[in-house]
């Protein structure tokens, strides 16, 4: 009886050629993973800042004659849509009563990985604060 010796060479390269395509792609989701939260997160404190910038604007006659706090409409809009547009984002803007609403988009681009640009947003509410 003659034993057959098996070759086993190139088996060892296949298995490193196949761990190290895992490796990168596992590094890419995780790359592209965490640059899409901070863009969303960047994009949450946009509609936040913007948000208190609507809500900065009061109807000061009314509250300096001793009324209850309320926001002007018109203006509130204006300082939410001007601090967007500032920051480089674009998005809505709502008043309803004394709450401004923000919802601030961000274009995010996939680098590593081929998906395109996408919009990310955030959305954030204010409401004007006056210590009595």
């Amino acid at each position: 009886m003659t034993r057959t010796r098996h070759d086993d060479s190139g088996q060892v390269t296949a298995f490193v050629v196949i761990l190290t395509a895992a490796l990168l792609l596992l590094f890419a989701l995780v790359f592209e993973g965490g640059t899409a939260l901070a863009t969303r997160s960047r994009a949450l404190s946009l509609a936040q800042e913007a948000a208190r910038a609507g809500a900065q604007e009061i109807d000061l006659a009314a509250y300096r004659a001793g009324d209850s706090v309320r926001l002007t409409p018109r203006p509130a809009r204006h300082a939410a849509r001007t601090f967007l547009t500032q920051a480089g984002a674009e998005g809505t803007v709502q008043v309803n009563g004394d709450t401004v609403t923000v919802t601030a988009r961000l274009d995010h681009t996939f680098t590593l990985l081929p998906l395109g640009t996408r919009s990310l947003q955030a959305t954030a509410t204010a409401r004007p604060h006056t210590t009595p």
